[in-house]
């Protein structure tokens, strides 16, 4: 992570710059979409370096072929830490040496990197002090979390209809819909719904379980991991409230990805196993993660063998995002509550896309990855989130028969969205959606998952 020199970056809206001011709101922050933030950064003709250390917080857990945990490491880099600090953790893969704070938008400028609101009690004095970064779309785990654990208990059904009926209105989660929960998970997971992950975080409230989510998050030792001041009324109010760490976020994968007998140790005592969750639910969970469309952090599939940006971890592309021909992205719908992503889009008259492309949720990608996925090494089932000061991506790798083994865990959160960018950034070809992140993160998933593969043999 230091040899990436993140610090490098332009920042695209400076403190005390229009653009910084029209982006400062800290609450429904995913409601801005990529083509509208894009429009307000090319106003500012002279970005400037990035003033301090980005705030970066990344884990990886490798597994046994069985899935269980082996061995973990957490980094912590910012202002504080300029050239990283590695978190120490118990047998349980916890550390009680951090004293994680909320993010603050405009604090992490003005406090140099520090927060002032605890994430968990009683930590004022430990070695360790880090702002956690907004996580994002990566949030959307816990929420699905919490809804496929109501499916378990039999509160819902997961082929019922659930019609979505806001009370309020919100900009980040639309107007009233109707779909099954299978539905709306797919959406939420997959192309990174907000107005699917509302309804979700909604039908959590209507069945009295954010509160119990929440708790059972503390209970299997998972302090950081919550989902907290979202809206009753229509599932929206997303803020810094709702907090992620990477260690954290990489065992709630682990227990998605299941493995036989405990996985550690709760702090009552008790053994937390993947029953938390059932077989199918898990399976599901699997398999909607490995259906992910955006693929453009730690992995850059989507923009494949292009000179920008560079190749992260060599992934399979999911099928359904790949075209074999047919109208251009002019043409394409963007699903029910969209994310609006298709706001950066091709306009009108532009060309078709070329086999092989992706588009998802209108973000035409304009590369041909069927090259990339006859040379795809893993799968990666993974979650990514990017709003303007914060890019975060966490999955589970896997290695395809007859490739170096892999099997380990990787989360990354930072306040690097797409307000930051490469110095000499090639410009985004007309009609292709822009890179949300620094090629960095990619050049961090590509050097992690070629360590993971020089290990020897199955761990």
């Amino acid at each position: 992570m230091n040899r990436l020199q993140f610090q490098q970056v332009l920042d695209l809206a400076p403190p005390g710059s229009v653009q910084f001011r029209a982006l400062d709101s800290g609450v429904n922050e995913d409601a801005t979409t990529p083509g509208q933030r894009e429009r307000l950064y090319t106003a500012d003709t002279s970005p400037k370096p990035i003033i301090q250390q980005p705030q970066i917080d990344a884990t990886v857990l490798e597994l046994d072929t069985a899935g269980r945990i082996v061995s973990s490491g957490t980094v912590l880099m910012s202002p504080k830490y300029r050239h990283g600090i590695v978190v120490p953790v118990d047998r349980n893969f916890h550390s009680s040496d951090v004293r994680w704070t909320q993010w603050d938008d405009l604090g992490w400028y003005t406090n140099h990197g520090e927060g002032t609101i605890d994430v968990v009690p009683g930590r004022e004095h430990a070695p360790i002090d880090f702002m956690l970064p907004y996580p994002a779309s990566v949030l959307k785990l816990m929420v699905n979390f919490g809804v496929l654990q109501l499916v378990d208990k039999g509160e819902i059904k997961l082929d019922g209809t659930y019609n979505y009926r806001p009370t309020t209105a919100s900009s980040l989660c639309g107007p009233a819909t109707s779909d099954t929960v299978r539905g709306y998970i797919d959406a939420s997971l997959t192309w990174s719904s907000n107005a699917a992950s509302c309804a979700l975080i909604k039908l959590l409230w209507e069945h009295g379980a954010i509160s119990r989510l929440n708790q059972e998050f503390q209970d299997l030792g998972l302090e950081t991991l919550q989902l907290q001041g979202t809206n009753p009324a229509n599932g929206g109010n997303w803020s810094n409230a709702i907090t992620m760490s990477s260690l954290d976020t990489a065992k709630l994968l682990a227990l998605i990805n299941g493995a036989p007998g405990p996985l550690w140790t709760a702090p009552d005592g008790q053994p937390v196993t993947s029953a938390v969750l059932s077989a199918s639910s898990r399976s599901l969970f699997k398999d909607e993660l490995g259906q992910q469309g955006f693929n453009w952090m730690l992995s850059t599939t989507n923009y494949c063998d292009a000179a920008y940006p560079g190749p992260g971890i060599p992934q399979v592309t999911a099928k359904r995002w790949i075209a074999a021909g047919g109208p251009g992205p002019a043409g394409s719908t963007a699903p029910v509550g969209s994310t609006g992503t298709a706001d950066s889009t091709a306009p009108a008259g532009s060309t078709a896309p070329i086999d092989g492309s992706v588009t998802v949720d209108g973000a035409y990608f304009g590369r041909d990855v069927l090259p990339c996925n006859r040379a795809a090494q893993v799968t990666f089932m993974h979650k990514t989130g990017w709003v303007s000061n914060s890019g975060s991506d966490a999955g589970i790798v896997t290695s395809l028969p007859g490739k170096a083994y892999r099997h380990y865990i990787i989360a990354v959160f930072s306040n690097l969205g797409d307000q930051y960018q490469d110095p000499k950034r090639p410009l985004t070809p007309t009609g292709v959606v822009p890179v949300e992140y620094t090629q960095k993160f990619a050049e961090l998933g590509r050097a992690i998952d070629q360590y993971e593969a020089a290990l020897p043999g199955p761990h």
